[in-house]
């Protein structure tokens, strides 16, 4: 489809390539799964997992089954694609035919990946995740020997890998990472003591391979950090990373206003003085928070920053360019480098109380993705 709009997230693939390989170094020999859920954090999941196979990953990890099924799909053929939660009922047979890897944290859910392997003649690869203080899924350090014991008495399925989440990686105390550390290391133990030894342990994210060594063990999981964004302020500038995104559109109308001008729905702004103002075409629809003017949303256009007026409405907002000249067509850029600036996700998280992580993912469906 010939694509006609002049708003686009500009996706850079040699960027993904570089952190991939960045933190690859950073694992210490570790295998690097890289983690392409959520549309690969908005940039495009089919086109970032074929660029990292092109790279070398030979893993990548996913939210959904949906997710798992539509890299198949496409063609994406990395040996590994893990789905990091329990998968849903029903969804066994898709798992065994498409070659997925399941995530599992009860009895109920190994029973039935192993009933669908067999009938399809198949042996499933599984993770038992262990819930060491993160307390989202998982199951119990002292539920995991029996849970391990059960993988191994079931016929179809085989336990490949162990695994955890550290919840707070990213800060600059480490002591409870280094205390969830401890819980693993002890749930280890414990499935070594009884004869399970799987061959892939992980538990480093990516604030974990940058700032926590300990984490890395056999294989680690990177996310953020793919995508050219650091996990936190914290670790900004500890990994040589590449923003791998840039949104930009260009000015569709130029209009002069007087003082005194309500600006957008319910003229939540009124011009003071004289001015030029420019409408791009990118709203809430597309991503941008309605109400990012608020919170000191800037735009850059020739160069130069200018704040975003008024409400954001659903496919537009305005831009007080003061008494300078500018014309339609003008680029403007909302996330990503003109000139000598740069707008980042972190800029704009902090701005609206957030992470960079969410910033990324509330690009929507709707914005052409462009590759290069």
């Amino acid at each position: 489809m010939t694509l006609y709009r002049v708003t686009r997230a500009e996706v850079d693939l040699d960027a993904i390539a570089h952190n991939a390989r960045t933190m690859a170094e950073l694992a210490d020999g570790a295998v690097l799964c890289a983690v392409v859920k959520a549309n690969a954090y908005g940039h495009g999941a089919i086109a970032v997992s074929r660029a990292l196979e092109q790279a070398g990953v030979k893993w990548l990890a996913v939210a959904t089954v949906e997710e798992a099924i539509s890299l198949r799909q496409a063609g994406v053929d990395a040996p590994r694609i893990l789905v990091l939660s329990e998968p849903p009922s029903g969804s066994e047979p898709t798992i065994a035919e498409e070659r997925i890897t399941s995530t599992v944290y009860s009895v109920g859910c190994v029973d039935r990946l192993a009933r669908a392997a067999a009938d399809r003649k198949r042996v499933l690869a599984l993770h038992l995740k262990v819930d060491t203080g993160m307390h989202r899924v998982g199951c119990a350090p002292a539920e995991a020997v029996a849970i391990a014991d059960h993988i191994a008495a079931t016929e179809s399925v085989v336990l490949e890998g162990v695994w955890t989440h550290c919840a707070r990686a990213d800060e600059e105390d480490p002591s409870f990472t280094n205390e969830q550390l401890d819980r693993f290391d002890a749930v280890l133990a414990s499935l070594d003591a009884a004869g399970h030894r799987p061959p892939l342990v992980h538990a480093a994210n990516s604030a974990g391979v940058i700032a926590h060594r300990r984490s890395h063990y056999g294989m680690v999981r990177t996310g953020i950090a793919i995508y050219g964004v650091a996990p936190s302020e914290t670790l900004d500038g500890r990994a040589e990373l590449v923003p791998a995104m840039r949104l930009a559109s260009e000015v569709s109308h130029v209009h002069d206003h007087g003082p005194g001008e309500g600006v957008s729905y319910g003229h939540f702004h009124r011009t003071t003085d004289d001015c030029t103002l420019a409408t791009v075409p990118i709203g809430y629809a597309d991503g941008v928070r309605r109400d990012l003017s608020a919170h000191g949303g800037e735009v850059l256009l020739r160069g130069t920053r200018y704040p975003i007026i008024g409400r954001v409405t659903m496919d537009q907002l305005i831009v007080d360019c003061g008494k300078d000249e500018v014309e339609a067509g003008d680029e403007v850029v909302l996330l990503g480098s003109q000139g000598d600036d740069a707008i980042t996700a972190d800029e704009i998280a902090r701005r609206l109380d957030t992470i960079g992580y969410e910033v990324l993912c509330a690009v929507s469906a709707r914005v052409p993705r462009v590759y290069g």
